[in-house]
């Protein structure tokens, strides 16, 4: 039976060895492929793939940097950790249309204007790449991604041939505005998240390059890049091809987003405020949830910004409205004669606020706008503790 497994091995194992050695016939082409944004936050930002295709020989064949597998040992850890690896799979363009059909993104095919000798080169890479041994790499979000991998392949297998100049590219946004281009409307809860768990490194200026992060960007930039024949210089994308269309579908109103739950929520809160206020009685609950939540956030922040790899979580002064150390005040506010110096900690609360919006104003950090009635919320509550002990 052994020798059975083996032999099936073996005979698997030489038949990939034949594919990645394949001579490609004179009518193989190279191609980039972007897709649209899809439903679901992941997918909110579209992706980006390699289209190997050879009519004579039937290879038709996708090969795609933004594949994961969830059933990796340790693999939510190693998400919240920074560490999660991505791999380089394949299969064949059909199946991979089908999954974008179904999920109504569009997308287009950039034929790339190759010699044969070099489409036979990026076809060897990229199957040397796909083996097993080659396949995974570390994944980041904003410089090692799905979108990234396209350009760096042409540049690792064509090197000085081809010039990407990024001249296309005259906004002067941010990594957080960039993202904003695609969460604001339709992933509003996607985009808080974004804003609660980034820090302020994604707020300086991207440059040209750091755009193509986003596979609109690559898609653009390949459009825009030119390759060298015999000295001289033509586009590098012979032909634009758009194989899938969505079908636009508004997007529907819903009360439920970020804001509007917010404020709902501190309009509850200050008026529990203002009637312990004029009936002089402390709610311990209410101070027990908003000291306990932010604190609970807070640590949620700091363990991301140094307890992780993830690049983009430095810097972030959302700690300063979830301060971690309410987590443990939260248990005093049950008392029913708070603490003499709890007036002062109050006092410091109200500070590291006001730091906070100079800090917004300054755009050191652009913070999500749902935290404006967070922020209100807890001043007016804070300065209410301050009150009560006068």
């Amino acid at each position: 039976m052994n020798k059975i497994f083996h032999f099936i091995f073996i005979f698997i194992f030489s038949c990939f060895q034949l594919t990645a050695q394949q001579k490609l016939t004179s009518e193989a082409s190279v191609s980039v492929v972007t897709c649209g944004q899809g439903t679901e936050l992941y997918s909110a930002f579209g992706h980006s793939a390699f289209r190997i295709y050879d009519p004579i020989l039937k290879l038709d064949k996708i090969y795609n940097y933004g594949t994961f597998d969830f059933n990796k040992p340790n693999f939510y850890l190693n998400f919240a950790k920074g560490k999660l690896t991505y791999q380089l799979s394949t299969t064949r363009f059909g199946y991979f249309l089908q999954e974008f059909n179904y999920e109504n993104r569009w997308v287009k095919l950039q034929k790339l204007d190759l010699d044969e000798g070099d489409v036979q080169a990026v076809f060897n890479f990229l199957e040397n790449n796909a083996k097993p041994e080659n396949s995974s790499y570390q994944y980041d979000f904003f410089y090692d991604n799905c979108s990234t991998k396209i350009e760096e392949v042409i540049k690792t297998v064509l090197k000085d041939k081809v010039t990407f100049n990024n001249d296309h590219i005259t906004s002067n946004k941010s990594h957080r505005d960039l993202i904003a281009d695609y969460t604001s409307q339709k992933f509003k809860w996607g985009k808080f998240g974004i804003d609660l768990a980034l820090g302020s490194v994604i707020d300086k200026k991207a440059t040209a390059a750091e755009y193509k992060f986003l596979p609109d960007y690559i898609y653009l930039g390949f459009n825009n890049a030119t390759i060298n024949v015999d000295g001289k210089d033509k586009p590098l994308v012979e032909a634009n091809i758009t194989v899938l269309k969505e079908e636009k579908k508004p997007i529907p109103f819903s009360i439920m987003q970020p804001f509007i739950v917010f404020l709902v929520i501190a309009m509850f809160f200050i008026f529990k405020t203002y009637q312990n206020y004029t009936t002089d009685k402390r709610s311990k609950w209410v101070d027990f949830s908003l000291y306990f939540i932010t604190g609970m956030v807070g640590v949620v922040v700091l363990l991301l910004w140094f307890a992780t790899s993830h690049t983009a979580t430095y810097k972030n002064f959302n700690f300063l409205w979830a301060f971690a150390p309410n987590l443990v005040i939260a248990f005093f506010m049950f008392k029913t004669v708070l603490p003499k110096w709890l007036a002062n900690y109050n006092k410091l609360l109200l500070v590291l606020l006001a730091i906070q919006a100079i800090l917004w104003i300054l755009k050191v950090q652009v913070f999500n706008l749902a935290v404006i009635p967070i922020i209100i919320m807890l001043f007016i509550r804070y300065s209410y503790l301050i009150a009560k002990h006068k």
